[in-house]
């Protein structure tokens, strides 16, 4: 299996199976990385579409900019943001058609005030996709931290999001898909 920088096998793939990243669609890339789902979701949305990077490490946010302009994308929003506060995404309500949350669960210690900023920034009908480590995977953070997929699954369903299915995303990773 070739895998791309981040373990994943190709996210462009994987958003294609979502049928989430349309023209015109605004998204937002909770915990959002070097922008390994950020770039390629921007990418797909145009014209017309947005997507918000956020992440709390300035770092992050720098490598998006970077690699946004080396593709010349000029739709990616970069937001530093405190994805555990109330409106720490810094978004308005339900202004999403899509948020993204992949290996991010795991870092996070408010994981529900994390879902409920989800929630609150998602349209109706807006789409969560949450993409966590395996627990078995040989590579990833330390076993005791990852989010097993029944957590994942239980916190979104406890914080309103209904399940609409599980992705097969790689042999490192699971994919869930909700609905608010």
């Amino acid at each position: 299996m070739e895998l791309k920088q981040g373990g994943f096998t190709d996210p462009e793939k994987i958003l294609e199976k979502l049928d989430i990243a349309k023209p015109g669609m605004t998204i937002a890339d909770f915990g959002c990385g070097a922008g390994y789902f950020s770039i390629p979701l921007a990418s797909m949305t145009r014209p017309g579409g947005e997507v918000s990077a956020i992440d709390i490490r300035d770092a992050a946010l720098q490598l998006v900019k970077s690699h946004a302009r080396s593709e010349g994308l000029f739709n990616i929003n970069v937001i530093k943001g405190d994805l555990e506060t109330e409106g720490g995404s810094e978004l308005n309500e339900e202004s999403q058609d899509v948020v993204v949350i992949s290996n991010t669960l795991f870092q996070v210690k408010d994981k529900r005030t994390m879902l409920r900023e989800a929630k609150n920034v998602l349209k109706k009908a807006g789409k969560l996709l949450i993409i966590g480590w395996l627990p078995a995977s040989p590579i990833g953070p330390p076993s005791g931290l990852r989010v097993a997929r029944v957590d994942a699954r239980r916190l979104a369903e406890e914080g309103g999001f209904t399940f609409n299915e599980e992705l097969s995303v790689d042999e490192f990773h699971y994919g869930l898909l909700f609905t608010k």
